[in-house]
């Protein structure tokens, strides 16, 4: 009963009416100015400010030429194997022998220069018209560049950029180790890829069937960057390397880095 007759005389009473009323304590404004501040410094780099990013894809390395699947024009046995895989032929070389069932036999020629990358024929064999022998990769030189294609999704495809930088982890040299292979965009595809496209660029419908996995993809060539200090003649994110040099249909995991953006064209239509 005391307490509340002090605080009803304390309200009548008109002496403290002239005080000025404290809004806010020093502590209140302080956290105010740094909110302020903050949401300041966050639009200033919504609109001035870069965000990167990158789409990851898989990929092999090849000579850029692309692949041909050698076919067997006529059916029969499988008499010779005269190439060997590895080997580089000129074009209309030898690959296989085949005697028909009316005894006649058959030269298997390439069509193009280029270095077998696998054999499907072994001697003995039974083949039918149209059946695979050989894979041939086109390789005009022996010292032709190695470049690098990249499967992407093709929503992905669009926001590439030219001479976007790549970063390669390649299968055979494990990037903890050795780091990863750099590289350029040269060129995107114009349209997606068929599984029937990718097999007979590559020559292996396997890779076809793993690049296609996710739907169509479009293809984007990588150019390799060269370095003379290193042993594959490779520029790589570490010092040296691997070791040893790399060769065509090596697989690979592609890094690519997409054109920068303003986060405020996140916020615009």
């Amino acid at each position: 009963m005391q307490f509340r007759q002090q605080a009803l005389a304390k309200l009548q009473s008109p002496e403290d009416l002239d005080l000025p009323v404290r809004l806010a304590r020093p502590q209140g404004w302080l956290v105010l100015s740094v909110t302020v501040a903050v949401m300041a410094a966050a639009a200033v780099w919504a609109v001035t400010g870069t965000v990167s990013s990158t789409v990851e894809a898989p990929a092999v390395l090849t000579h850029g030429q692309g692949s041909y699947l050698l076919q067997s024009p006529v059916a029969g046995q499988i008499t010779a194997v005269v190439a060997k895989e590895g080997e580089r032929l000129a074009a209309n070389a030898p690959v296989v022998e085949v005697r028909t069932a009316r005894g006649e036999r058959t030269v298997v020629r390439t069509v193009a220069a280029g270095r077998v990358t696998a054999l499907a024929a072994t001697i003995g064999a039974i083949v039918s018209t149209g059946a695979n022998v050989a894979s041939v990769e086109k390789v005009a030189h022996a010292d032709d560049p190695l470049y690098a294609t990249v499967y992407v999704p093709a929503e992905s495809a669009a926001g590439l950029p030219r001479d976007a930088s790549v970063d390669l982890s390649v299968q055979s040299a494990p990037a903890g180790r050795y780091g990863v292979l750099r590289g350029h965009v040269a060129s995107v595809g114009r349209g997606v890829q068929t599984r029937q496209q990718i097999a007979a660029y590559l020559g292996d419908g396997q890779l076809a069937d793993q690049f296609s996995r996710k739907g169509r993809p479009v293809a984007v060539l990588v150019r390799l960057d060269h370095s003379s200090a290193t042993r594959s003649g490779l520029a790589w994110s570490s010092k040296d390397g691997p070791p040893f040099s790399l060769t065509s249909m090596t697989l690979a995991t592609g890094s690519i880095r997409l054109a920068d953006q303003r986060p405020v064209d996140w916020l615009l239509p």
